[in-house]
Protein backbone atom coordinates (compact mmCIF):
# COMPACT_ATOMS: atom_id res chain seq x y z
CA UNK A 1 0.00 0.00 0.00
CA UNK A 2 1.58 3.27 -0.95
CA UNK A 3 0.96 6.55 0.59
CA UNK A 4 -1.29 7.85 -1.08
CA UNK A 5 -4.03 4.86 -0.45
CA UNK A 6 -2.70 5.23 2.90
CA UNK A 7 -3.55 8.65 3.56
CA UNK A 8 -6.50 8.75 1.27
CA UNK A 9 -10.43 9.71 2.85
CA UNK A 10 -11.75 6.10 2.66
CA UNK A 11 -15.12 6.48 1.01
CA UNK A 12 -17.18 4.01 2.58
CA UNK A 13 -17.37 1.45 5.78
CA UNK A 14 -14.67 -1.09 4.36
CA UNK A 15 -12.35 0.98 3.31
CA UNK A 16 -12.09 2.80 7.14
CA UNK A 17 -10.98 -1.16 8.09
CA UNK A 18 -13.10 -0.56 11.11
CA UNK A 19 -15.53 -3.10 12.44
CA UNK A 20 -19.26 -0.88 11.71
CA UNK A 21 -20.30 -2.08 15.72
CA UNK A 22 -17.42 0.51 16.60
CA UNK A 23 -18.27 3.32 14.41
CA UNK A 24 -22.27 2.87 15.55
CA UNK A 25 -20.91 2.94 18.81
CA UNK A 26 -18.59 6.29 18.75
CA UNK A 27 -21.35 7.68 16.83
CA UNK A 28 -23.97 7.15 19.57
CA UNK A 29 -21.67 8.52 22.05
CA UNK A 30 -21.49 11.58 20.67
CA UNK A 31 -24.93 11.76 19.63
CA UNK A 32 -25.13 11.79 23.60
CA UNK A 33 -22.91 14.45 23.82
CA UNK A 34 -23.74 16.46 21.63
CA UNK A 35 -27.38 15.55 22.17
CA UNK A 36 -28.89 16.96 18.64
CA UNK A 37 -26.27 17.26 15.65
CA UNK A 38 -26.28 17.19 12.13
CA UNK A 39 -24.55 15.66 9.40
CA UNK A 40 -21.73 18.46 8.94
CA UNK A 41 -21.10 18.76 12.75
CA UNK A 42 -20.92 14.77 13.20
CA UNK A 43 -18.29 14.95 9.99
CA UNK A 44 -16.42 17.49 12.28
CA UNK A 45 -16.51 14.99 15.33
CA UNK A 46 -15.71 11.72 13.69
CA UNK A 47 -13.69 13.23 10.16
CA UNK A 48 -15.42 10.46 8.52
CA UNK A 49 -17.12 11.30 4.81
CA UNK A 50 -21.24 12.26 5.04
CA UNK A 51 -21.88 9.27 3.13
CA UNK A 52 -20.18 6.83 5.61
CA UNK A 53 -22.30 8.52 8.47
CA UNK A 54 -25.10 8.70 6.75
CA UNK A 55 -24.95 4.72 6.22
CA UNK A 56 -24.46 4.89 9.74
CA UNK A 57 -27.35 6.56 11.00
CA UNK A 58 -29.61 4.53 8.18
CA UNK A 59 -29.01 1.85 10.40
CA UNK A 60 -29.22 3.04 13.56
CA UNK A 61 -32.87 4.73 12.61
CA UNK A 62 -33.49 1.12 11.17
CA UNK A 63 -33.31 -0.10 14.74
CA UNK A 64 -34.71 2.62 16.78
CA UNK A 65 -31.54 4.20 18.21
CA UNK A 66 -31.62 7.36 16.90
CA UNK A 67 -34.46 9.55 15.18
CA UNK A 68 -34.35 12.15 12.67
CA UNK A 69 -35.67 15.79 13.47
CA UNK A 70 -36.67 18.41 10.80
CA UNK A 71 -33.66 21.37 9.65
CA UNK A 72 -34.19 24.59 12.31
CA UNK A 73 -34.98 27.72 11.02
CA UNK A 74 -32.80 29.04 8.18
CA UNK A 75 -30.39 25.89 8.53
CA UNK A 76 -31.04 22.88 6.25
CA UNK A 77 -29.85 19.56 6.71
CA UNK A 78 -31.73 16.59 8.79
CA UNK A 79 -30.91 16.66 12.38
CA UNK A 80 -30.25 13.97 14.53
CA UNK A 81 -30.61 12.69 18.34
CA UNK A 82 -30.65 9.61 20.40
CA UNK A 83 -34.17 7.56 21.09
CA UNK A 84 -34.25 6.11 24.33
CA UNK A 85 -32.71 2.65 23.23
CA UNK A 86 -30.15 4.72 21.83
CA UNK A 87 -29.46 6.64 24.80
CA UNK A 88 -28.96 3.41 26.76
CA UNK A 89 -26.43 1.84 24.03
CA UNK A 90 -24.40 5.02 24.45
CA UNK A 91 -24.47 4.74 28.22
CA UNK A 92 -23.59 1.25 28.39
CA UNK A 93 -20.67 2.32 25.20
CA UNK A 94 -19.06 5.02 27.47
CA UNK A 95 -19.00 2.36 30.54
CA UNK A 96 -16.69 0.14 28.11
CA UNK A 97 -14.63 3.46 26.85
CA UNK A 98 -15.13 7.13 27.25
CA UNK A 99 -12.95 7.65 24.34
CA UNK A 100 -14.56 10.74 22.40
CA UNK A 101 -12.58 12.01 19.58
CA UNK A 102 -12.40 11.56 15.71
CA UNK A 103 -12.65 7.80 14.39
CA UNK A 104 -9.36 5.96 14.89
CA UNK A 105 -7.54 4.14 12.38
CA UNK A 106 -6.76 0.44 12.49
CA UNK A 107 -3.73 -0.63 13.94
CA UNK A 108 -2.43 -2.40 10.53
CA UNK A 109 -3.61 1.00 8.98
CA UNK A 110 -1.25 2.76 11.48
CA UNK A 111 1.80 -0.15 11.29
CA UNK A 112 1.74 0.79 7.66
CA UNK A 113 1.72 4.45 8.20
CA UNK A 114 4.70 4.45 10.12
CA UNK A 115 6.21 2.27 7.69
CA UNK A 116 5.99 4.56 4.87
CA UNK A 117 6.94 7.22 6.73
CA UNK A 118 9.78 6.20 7.96
CA UNK A 119 13.05 7.90 9.32
CA UNK A 120 14.89 5.17 7.85
CA UNK A 121 16.68 5.46 4.24
CA UNK A 122 16.16 9.25 4.03
CA UNK A 123 18.93 11.04 2.25
CA UNK A 124 21.13 13.10 4.85
CA UNK A 125 24.21 15.02 3.04
CA UNK A 126 27.13 16.89 4.82
CA UNK A 127 25.77 19.94 3.43
CA UNK A 128 22.14 19.76 4.40
CA UNK A 129 23.73 18.80 8.23
CA UNK A 130 26.02 22.27 8.06
CA UNK A 131 23.50 24.32 6.49
CA UNK A 132 20.76 23.52 9.41
CA UNK A 133 23.74 24.48 12.11
CA UNK A 134 25.26 27.25 10.38
CA UNK A 135 23.78 29.49 13.21
CA UNK A 136 25.29 27.31 15.90
CA UNK A 137 28.62 27.62 17.29
CA UNK A 138 29.88 23.55 16.97
CA UNK A 139 32.62 21.78 15.98
CA UNK A 140 32.90 20.66 12.22
CA UNK A 141 34.16 16.95 13.74
CA UNK A 142 30.61 17.05 15.88
CA UNK A 143 28.40 17.29 12.98
CA UNK A 144 30.59 14.86 10.90
CA UNK A 145 29.77 12.15 12.78
CA UNK A 146 25.90 13.71 14.12
CA UNK A 147 25.47 13.15 10.59
CA UNK A 148 26.14 9.58 10.01
CA UNK A 149 24.67 8.66 13.16
CA UNK A 150 21.00 10.46 12.64
CA UNK A 151 21.17 8.86 8.85
CA UNK A 152 21.75 5.05 10.68
CA UNK A 153 18.35 5.39 12.64
CA UNK A 154 20.41 3.19 15.57
CA UNK A 155 20.47 4.92 19.03
CA UNK A 156 23.01 7.57 19.85
CA UNK A 157 24.50 8.39 23.68
CA UNK A 158 25.84 11.62 23.68
CA UNK A 159 27.88 12.20 26.93
CA UNK A 160 29.35 15.54 28.73
CA UNK A 161 29.09 17.63 31.50
CA UNK A 162 25.98 19.66 32.18
CA UNK A 163 26.08 22.70 29.79
CA UNK A 164 27.91 21.42 26.90
CA UNK A 165 24.98 22.06 24.31
CA UNK A 166 23.97 18.01 24.41
CA UNK A 167 20.39 19.02 24.66
CA UNK A 168 20.11 21.98 22.51
CA UNK A 169 21.64 20.34 19.64
CA UNK A 170 19.49 17.00 19.97
CA UNK A 171 16.32 19.31 19.51
CA UNK A 172 18.19 20.60 16.48
CA UNK A 173 18.54 17.10 15.21
CA UNK A 174 15.16 16.60 14.53
CA UNK A 175 15.05 19.13 11.15
CA UNK A 176 17.36 17.21 9.78
CA UNK A 177 14.99 13.94 9.77
CA UNK A 178 12.96 16.30 6.62
CA UNK A 179 9.61 16.07 5.96
CA UNK A 180 6.27 15.90 7.24
CA UNK A 181 4.33 13.16 8.31
CA UNK A 182 0.76 12.15 9.08
CA UNK A 183 -0.26 11.14 12.48
CA UNK A 184 -3.85 9.44 13.47
CA UNK A 185 -5.50 10.61 16.58
CA UNK A 186 -6.65 7.60 17.43
CA UNK A 187 -5.84 3.57 16.95
CA UNK A 188 -8.13 1.28 17.12
CA UNK A 189 -6.84 -2.76 18.26
CA UNK A 190 -9.85 -4.82 17.66
CA UNK A 191 -12.32 -2.77 19.31
CA UNK A 192 -10.16 -1.48 22.42
CA UNK A 193 -9.41 2.45 21.35
CA UNK A 194 -5.88 4.19 22.24
CA UNK A 195 -5.72 7.97 21.87
CA UNK A 196 -2.56 8.54 19.90
CA UNK A 197 -2.44 12.36 19.14
CA UNK A 198 -0.71 14.59 22.10
CA UNK A 199 -0.70 18.53 21.33
CA UNK A 200 2.46 18.67 23.50
CA UNK A 201 4.28 16.64 21.03
CA UNK A 202 3.29 16.61 17.54
CA UNK A 203 2.62 19.95 16.08
CA UNK A 204 0.17 20.28 13.09
CA UNK A 205 1.72 21.96 9.95
CA UNK A 206 -1.50 23.22 9.21
CA UNK A 207 -5.16 22.34 9.67
CA UNK A 208 -8.09 22.72 6.89
CA UNK A 209 -11.71 22.58 8.19
CA UNK A 210 -13.15 19.48 6.95
CA UNK A 211 -15.69 21.35 5.13
CA UNK A 212 -13.66 22.33 2.81
CA UNK A 213 -13.14 18.36 2.13
CA UNK A 214 -15.35 18.13 -0.67
CA UNK A 215 -14.04 15.67 -3.03
CA UNK A 216 -13.23 12.63 -1.09
CA UNK A 217 -11.79 10.58 -3.53
CA UNK A 218 -8.82 13.09 -3.54
CA UNK A 219 -8.70 14.17 0.03
CA UNK A 220 -6.74 13.49 2.80
CA UNK A 221 -8.05 11.09 5.38
CA UNK A 222 -9.53 13.23 7.71
CA UNK A 223 -9.02 10.79 10.98
CA UNK A 224 -5.24 12.08 10.55
CA UNK A 225 -3.34 15.38 11.00
CA UNK A 226 -0.13 16.10 9.11
CA UNK A 227 2.33 17.05 11.19
CA UNK A 228 6.44 18.08 11.72
CA UNK A 229 8.10 14.85 12.90
CA UNK A 230 7.80 14.74 16.50
CA UNK A 231 10.24 15.19 19.36
CA UNK A 232 9.98 13.50 22.20
CA UNK A 233 11.88 14.64 25.46
CA UNK A 234 12.35 12.90 28.83
CA UNK A 235 14.22 13.82 31.98
CA UNK A 236 14.81 12.47 35.59
CA UNK A 237 10.70 11.89 35.82
CA UNK A 238 10.87 8.62 33.47
CA UNK A 239 9.26 6.08 35.09
CA UNK A 240 9.17 2.64 33.33
CA UNK A 241 5.17 2.55 33.56
CA UNK A 242 5.56 6.24 30.74
CA UNK A 243 6.75 3.09 28.41
CA UNK A 244 3.76 1.25 28.52
CA UNK A 245 0.32 1.70 27.55
CA UNK A 246 -1.34 3.98 29.77
CA UNK A 247 -5.16 3.16 31.28
CA UNK A 248 -6.88 5.74 33.13
CA UNK A 249 -9.82 4.02 34.86
CA UNK A 250 -11.42 6.88 35.47
CA UNK A 251 -11.87 8.24 31.89
CA UNK A 252 -11.96 4.31 30.69
CA UNK A 253 -9.30 5.56 27.81
CA UNK A 254 -6.27 4.08 26.93
CA UNK A 255 -3.10 6.18 25.88
CA UNK A 256 0.03 5.44 23.63
CA UNK A 257 2.94 5.56 25.32
CA UNK A 258 6.12 8.13 24.69
CA UNK A 259 8.30 5.98 23.05
CA UNK A 260 4.99 5.12 20.30
CA UNK A 261 3.95 8.66 20.15
CA UNK A 262 7.73 9.65 19.09
CA UNK A 263 7.66 7.14 15.86
CA UNK A 264 9.05 8.87 12.95
CA UNK A 265 10.40 10.78 14.94
CA UNK A 266 13.40 11.66 17.79
CA UNK A 267 12.85 10.37 21.12
CA UNK A 268 15.35 12.18 23.74
CA UNK A 269 16.00 10.60 26.88
CA UNK A 270 17.55 13.42 28.88
CA UNK A 271 19.78 13.41 32.13
CA UNK A 272 20.47 9.40 31.82
CA UNK A 273 21.38 8.20 35.19
CA UNK A 274 18.86 10.49 37.29
CA UNK A 275 15.91 8.42 36.87
CA UNK A 276 14.57 6.98 39.38
CA UNK A 277 14.91 3.70 38.43
CA UNK A 278 19.01 2.35 37.50
CA UNK A 279 20.08 2.69 34.72
CA UNK A 280 20.37 -1.12 33.66
CA UNK A 281 16.72 -1.48 33.94
CA UNK A 282 16.21 1.28 31.66
CA UNK A 283 18.30 0.30 29.38
CA UNK A 284 17.07 -3.07 29.14
CA UNK A 285 13.65 -1.94 28.00
CA UNK A 286 15.02 -0.65 24.91
CA UNK A 287 17.22 -3.98 24.02
CA UNK A 288 14.27 -5.61 22.18
CA UNK A 289 13.02 -1.93 20.63
CA UNK A 290 16.30 -1.34 19.07
CA UNK A 291 17.47 -4.83 17.83
CA UNK A 292 14.20 -5.59 16.09
CA UNK A 293 12.73 -2.20 15.28
CA UNK A 294 8.99 -3.14 17.17
CA UNK A 295 8.01 -2.74 20.42
CA UNK A 296 5.60 -4.80 22.01
CA UNK A 297 2.62 -3.42 24.00
CA UNK A 298 -0.48 -4.83 26.33
CA UNK A 299 -4.21 -3.71 26.38
CA UNK A 300 -5.63 -3.39 29.79
CA UNK A 301 -7.76 -6.35 28.47
CA UNK A 302 -4.13 -8.47 28.38
CA UNK A 303 -4.11 -8.19 24.66
CA UNK A 304 -0.21 -8.18 23.41
CA UNK A 305 -0.06 -6.08 20.11
CA UNK A 306 3.41 -5.06 18.44
CA UNK A 307 4.23 -1.60 16.65
CA UNK A 308 6.76 -0.05 14.95
CA UNK A 309 9.72 1.29 17.31
CA UNK A 310 11.15 4.00 14.09
CA UNK A 311 11.98 6.47 15.76
CA UNK A 312 16.31 7.92 16.64
CA UNK A 313 16.50 6.71 20.42
CA UNK A 314 19.19 9.47 21.91
CA UNK A 315 20.43 9.41 25.32
CA UNK A 316 22.25 12.25 26.75
CA UNK A 317 23.77 12.05 29.89
CA UNK A 318 26.00 14.61 32.02
CA UNK A 319 27.69 11.08 33.36
CA UNK A 320 30.40 8.61 31.95
CA UNK A 321 29.17 6.15 29.84
CA UNK A 322 30.86 3.25 32.25
CA UNK A 323 28.91 4.69 34.97
CA UNK A 324 25.36 3.76 33.52
CA UNK A 325 26.01 0.38 31.23
CA UNK A 326 28.90 -2.41 30.58
CA UNK A 327 30.91 -2.74 27.16
CA UNK A 328 28.45 -5.41 26.64
CA UNK A 329 25.10 -2.79 26.33
CA UNK A 330 27.39 -0.04 25.29
CA UNK A 331 28.51 -1.86 21.97
CA UNK A 332 25.06 -1.90 21.10
CA UNK A 333 24.88 2.00 20.79
CA UNK A 334 26.51 2.49 17.45
CA UNK A 335 27.07 5.87 17.85
CA UNK A 336 28.74 7.69 21.47
CA UNK A 337 29.68 11.44 20.62
CA UNK A 338 31.69 13.49 23.53
CA UNK A 339 30.68 16.94 24.00
CA UNK A 340 33.54 18.73 25.77
CA UNK A 341 34.27 22.33 26.74
CA UNK A 342 34.32 25.12 23.93
CA UNK A 343 37.28 27.34 23.34
CA UNK A 344 38.02 30.76 23.73
CA UNK A 345 37.23 31.54 20.39
CA UNK A 346 33.97 29.63 20.48
CA UNK A 347 32.88 31.90 23.64
CA UNK A 348 33.90 34.54 21.72
CA UNK A 349 31.92 34.07 18.61
CA UNK A 350 28.95 32.78 20.59
CA UNK A 351 29.34 36.38 22.66
CA UNK A 352 29.40 38.38 19.65
CA UNK A 353 26.21 36.67 18.55
CA UNK A 354 24.50 37.46 21.34
CA UNK A 355 25.58 40.56 21.52
CA UNK A 356 23.94 41.40 17.83
CA UNK A 357 21.17 39.40 18.83
CA UNK A 358 19.94 41.35 21.84
CA UNK A 359 21.29 44.50 20.80
CA UNK A 360 22.88 45.41 24.10
CA UNK A 361 25.93 47.49 25.09
CA UNK A 362 28.97 46.03 26.31
CA UNK A 363 31.45 47.64 27.93
CA UNK A 364 35.25 47.58 27.16
CA UNK A 365 37.14 44.50 28.49
CA UNK A 366 34.06 43.00 30.17
CA UNK A 367 34.75 40.10 28.04
CA UNK A 368 38.57 40.47 29.09
CA UNK A 369 37.83 40.45 32.75
CA UNK A 370 35.36 37.59 32.51
CA UNK A 371 37.82 35.23 30.89
CA UNK A 372 40.36 35.95 33.58
CA UNK A 373 37.57 34.91 36.10
CA UNK A 374 37.80 31.46 34.56
CA UNK A 375 41.24 31.25 34.45
CA UNK A 376 41.27 32.43 38.16
CA UNK A 377 39.37 29.80 39.01
CA UNK A 378 39.90 26.82 36.99
CA UNK A 379 36.14 26.82 34.95
CA UNK A 380 35.82 25.09 32.19
CA UNK A 381 34.24 27.72 29.43
CA UNK A 382 31.10 25.83 28.36
CA UNK A 383 28.45 27.06 25.56
CA UNK A 384 26.18 27.57 28.05
CA UNK A 385 28.03 30.71 29.91
CA UNK A 386 27.51 33.26 27.59
CA UNK A 387 23.92 33.36 27.13
CA UNK A 388 23.68 32.64 31.30
CA UNK A 389 26.07 35.37 32.10
CA UNK A 390 24.87 37.95 29.74
CA UNK A 391 21.02 37.06 30.28
CA UNK A 392 21.52 37.62 34.47
CA UNK A 393 23.64 40.69 33.87
CA UNK A 394 21.11 42.11 31.92
CA UNK A 395 18.32 41.19 34.47
CA UNK A 396 20.75 43.07 36.77
CA UNK A 397 21.48 46.46 34.61
CA UNK A 398 17.32 46.96 34.21
CA UNK A 399 16.83 46.87 37.88
CA UNK A 400 20.00 49.45 38.41
CA UNK A 401 17.94 51.77 35.88
CA UNK A 402 20.65 51.10 33.19
CA UNK A 403 18.93 48.92 30.72
CA UNK A 404 20.57 46.78 27.48
CA UNK A 405 23.90 47.29 29.25
CA UNK A 406 26.68 45.13 30.72
CA UNK A 407 29.17 46.70 32.67
CA UNK A 408 31.70 45.18 34.83
CA UNK A 409 29.50 45.90 37.84
CA UNK A 410 26.73 43.90 36.59
CA UNK A 411 28.94 40.97 35.33
CA UNK A 412 30.75 40.91 38.10
CA UNK A 413 27.40 40.36 40.21
CA UNK A 414 25.95 38.14 37.56
CA UNK A 415 29.30 35.96 38.09
CA UNK A 416 28.61 36.05 41.96
CA UNK A 417 25.20 35.01 41.37
CA UNK A 418 25.42 32.37 39.13
CA UNK A 419 27.84 30.09 40.01
CA UNK A 420 28.54 28.48 43.55
CA UNK A 421 32.14 28.96 45.00
CA UNK A 422 34.21 25.57 44.47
Amino acid sequence: MNSTTLTRQPRNIAETGLPEELLKELLLKHLYDGVILDIAQLRSRLRLAGNILETILQDLRKHLRVQALSPRDNISGVRYQLTELGRADASSALLRSSYLGPAPITLEHYNQLIAEQSILGHSLTREQVQTAFKEVVIDTRHLDVLGPALYSGKPILIYGQAGTGKTYICKKMAALLGGEIHIPYAIAVDRDIIQYFDPLMHMPVASASVDEVLEFDAATDQRLLHCHRPVAISGGELTMDRLELKYDPSTRNSFAPIQMKANNGIYIIDDMGRQRMPPVELFNRWIVPMEERRDFLTLMTGKHFTVPFDCVLIFSTNLHPTDLADEAFLRRLGYKIHFAPITKQQFMQIWLDLIKERQVTVEADVLDSLFDRFQETGRDLLPCHPRDLMGIALDIGAYLNYANVVCQKNMQLAWDTYFVNL
